[in-house]
């Protein structure tokens, strides 16, 4: 710093150094503080008196301490003031260059106004300059811009003779003319090259003609396919400037390799029409492999390797069949075998070896992560569908073979018989195997559909059963009432209790291995039910052949000749000499079915009290023909063939006895005792309840008491047929115990509402009293 420069700042500072009082009020209470802070020490100091000895002792150091702050404080101040005038003249140096500055560049405005009016009278020059330049570019462009016209003629002949690489090099000749001409003019298009954007187009619509095309050109003419994908991947590797927008020609042949792969495959004049479905897959099935492999061969070498062509034509493939089959399903309902053979081909043949499952796919082809082709709701309704088409044709065929049956039984001759002499009717084996083929051919589809095809299966055969039934029903009611003669009624019933034994022992081949226990109940169920209406109708017809016999017992004639019984014998082996064209066990049942009704039917002519014993030997007599007729019916039943153990006209010999009894007055006693010895025999007891016998396997088989001379049809009637239609008698439910080797027919069941066998014997004891006994006048019910 100079001397000038520092004596003018001297002059610019305050003059002493003595602080102004009242300017600086802080100063003055830190005095004040200082001051109270000294006479609080000092009066702590010196408060003895001991310590006033060394006051100046105090006073010395305490003066020293203040002159050692005095001089620090002013060489505080000094440091303070020299900073303080240093800065105020480097502030005043600058404030003398900022004066400079400013008038330099007042200066300067002054000379930029200038040059701008000075420019503005030169810019007609410079738009000389510039015109002058552009005419200099085009002259030198003129020869080649002269040339565009045939140029772009050239390359759209090139264009069609599919030279499409040579076409390529003259377009990008041109474009690039173009791109010069646009720099030298600033960006000026000029209409000579206006045809170079269509002549683009169709170099761009060439190629992806050429890539929609690529299987039939890989086979005839792959330099032509090499061509249009080199065009396609120099174009794509092309720097384009921002105002053009980019062709993607790799992009729309990928497009159009796709297109026409299912164009090819799946176009809308090869959808398949109405029962040509199986036709179409079975095509789909050769030529999709065959193509798979092209591809691989011959294709994916003309293509670039990211193409990953094989990949792209399983998926495109798979695409476009997958769409096909949802277009398919969305349409008209397929039939029965459409449906089965679309299911069967898409979860076994698609994804079978000789498809998308073959060990020929490579893996680049990569057929793992593709979508199913069927979904699941695909199909759950295809597999519904089947079913109720299924079920509606197996309906129509076993109508169809029930009705075939039912006009048999009209026919003039016997049924057919077997080998074996048995009766005989395809109609079992037809039944059988409608469902048992549609169950089985399921299995190749899937186990859903199988156990939905069984589910159905068991419904209509049970549906079948109860048809059958009826048939049987409408059958009987026309024969009895004669609307139809039918020559041969009870052979014809006869032969619908084999078809039903034959349904019954073959109906587990509809009982697969995976088919839980107990699936089959209904359909046995229906069996029992059909086996019993058969039986009851066999009886009624015997019944009716053995009502005018039984109407003339008990008589004298009776007691005195043997002709009435021989009758019904006769009569009875003559209607069971067909049960042996029945297979066992169903002819033990009817032939212990059949001697039951007999024996009832004898007990019940012996209930009406048509006969009194008027002494003790016309009951002799009664009592040895008890015994005669029970030894012929027996005789009569074994002959038969009937099983001696199963035999029920013991119950007569037991009659017998009550008959020889010498006091009358002690048949209750001997009622007791048979009704221990027979404790499960029902019948009636005259007032009308009914009599029951256990016959058909745990079934009540009720008989109803004459009304008047003609005897009504055993059992209730039951069901829809007007009037009690014979047949229509309830048996009970479950599987006949005949079919049963355990089984003894001569067991007979209690049943509620019945008496036991006091209510047979108590109208017998008018056989056994004499009227003109003074003591049978007060027990005999009938005197």
């Amino acid at each position: 710093m100079d001397s000038a420069a520092r004596d003018k700042m001297q002059r610019a500072l305050p003059t002493g150094s003595s602080c102004p009082g009242p300017e600086w009020p802080e100063q003055e209470r830190a005095e004040q503080l200082a001051r109270g802070a000294a006479l609080k020490w000092a009066s702590g100091i010196f408060y003895r008196p001991e310590q006033l000895a060394r006051l100046g002792q105090y006073r010395s150091r305490e003066v020293q301490r203040t002159c050692s702050l005095e001089a620090r404080i002013k060489s505080v101040v000094q440091s303070y003031l020299e900073g303080v005038k240093t800065g105020v003249w480097q502030l005043a140096q600058a404030l003398e260059a900022v004066r400079g500055t400013r008038e330099a560049l007042g200066q300067a405005r002054e000379l930029l106004r200038d040059m701008a009016e000075a420019a503005q009278t030169l810019e007609p020059l410079r738009e000389q300059v510039v015109q002058h330049k552009q005419l200099q570019a085009l002259s030198q462009l003129l020869p080649r811009l002269r040339a565009v016209p045939a140029a772009v003629a050239h390359t759209q002949t090139l264009i069609d003779a599919q030279r499409f690489l040579e076409a390529y090099v003259s377009l990008r000749e041109l474009e690039q003319l173009q791109e010069e001409t646009c720099a030298h003019l600033g960006g000026l298009e000029l209409p000579v090259f206006e045809g170079l954007g269509p002549l683009a187009e169709a170099l761009g619509q060439a190629v992806e003609a050429a890539a929609g095309a690529a299987g039939q050109l890989a086979r005839e003419d792959p330099a032509l396919l090499v061509a249009a994908m080199r065009v396609a991947e120099v174009d794509a590797g092309r720097t384009t400037s921002l105002e053009q927008a980019p062709r993607d020609w790799r992009q729309r042949c990928l497009h159009a390799l796709q297109q026409g792969l299912e164009r090819v495959h799946f176009g809308t004049s090869l959808q398949p029409g109405p029962g040509a479905l199986a036709e179409w897959l079975e095509a789909l099935r050769v030529a999709l492999p065959a193509e798979l492999a092209m591809a691989e061969a011959l294709v994916a070498p003309c293509c670039p390797p990211h193409y990953k062509v094989v990949q792209l034509w399983a998926h495109t493939l798979h695409g476009g069949l997958r769409r096909c089959l949802q277009q398919l399903l969305e349409g008209p309902e397929l039939e029965a075998a459409d449906t089965f053979t679309l299911l069967h081909w898409a979860l076994h043949v698609y994804q079978g070896p000789e498809m998308m499952g073959s060990l020929e796919l490579g893996p680049e082809a990569d057929v793992s992560d593709l979508e199913p082709l069927l979904t699941l709701e695909n199909i759950e309704q295809l597999e519904a569908t089947f079913v109720a088409k299924v079920q509606a044709n197996v309906a129509q065929w076993l109508q169809k073979a029930l009705d075939g049956e039912v006009v048999e039984w009209g026919r003039e001759q016997e049924p057919d018989t077997d080998l074996s002499g048995f009766y005989h009717s395809p109609l079992p084996a037809i039944v059988l195997q409608i469902l048992e083929e549609n169950i089985r051919v399921t299995r190749m589809v899937s186990v859903s559909l199988q156990r939905r095809v069984h589910g159905m299966a068991l419904s209509e055969l049970s549906a079948f059963l109860r048809s059958f039934s009826d048939a049987l029903i409408r059958f009987s009611r026309d024969h009895l009432r004669g609307d139809a003669v039918v020559p041969h009624y009870v052979p014809y019933l006869l032969a619908t209790l084999n078809h039903q034994l034959a349904l019954s022992s073959s109906v587990s081949v509809l009982q697969p291995e995976w088919v839980v226990p107990g699936v089959l109940a209904p359909v046995e169920a229906e069996l029992d039910k059909l086996q019993k209406r058969i039986c009851r109708l066999v009886l009624e017809a015997l019944l009716a052949e053995l009502q005018p016999l039984f109407a003339v017992l008990p008589s004298r004639r009776w007691l005195s000749s043997p002709e009435l019984l021989d009758d019904v014998c006769e009569r009875t082996a003559r209607f069971c000499q067909n049960f042996r064209h029945v297979r066992n066990p169903a002819v033990q049942l009817l032939l212990a079915e059949a001697e039951r009704t007999v024996v009832l039917q004898y007990l019940r002519a012996l209930m009406q009290g048509r006969l009194v014993c008027r002494g003790a030997d016309e009951r002799t007599q009664a009592a040895e023909r008890l015994q005669h007729d029970a030894a012929q019916l027996q005789e009569l039943f074994l002959g038969l063939g009937l099983e001696e153990s199963v035999q029920c006209a013991p119950v007569l010999l037991a009659l017998r006895e009550l008959l020889n009894l010498s006091d009358p007055t002690l048949l209750g006693l001997e009622v007791a005792g048979l009704r221990q010895q027979f404790p499960d025999v029902r019948c009636e007891d005259g007032s009308g309840r009914e009599e029951t016998q256990e016959g058909l396997g745990g079934a009540n088989a009720p008989v109803t008491p004459q009304r008047g001379s003609r005897l009504r049809p055993p059992g209730p009637a039951r069901g829809r047929v007007p009037r009690a239609a014979p047949g229509r008698t309830q048996l009970s439910a479950g599987r006949p115990a005949a079919l049963a080797p355990s089984w003894s027919p001569s067991t007979f069941q209690p049943r509620a509402n019945t008496c036991t066998l006091a209510g047979l014997l108590l109208p017998l004891r008018v056989l056994c009293l004499t009227p003109d006994c003074p003591q049978n006048k007060v027990t005999s019910p009938y005197a």
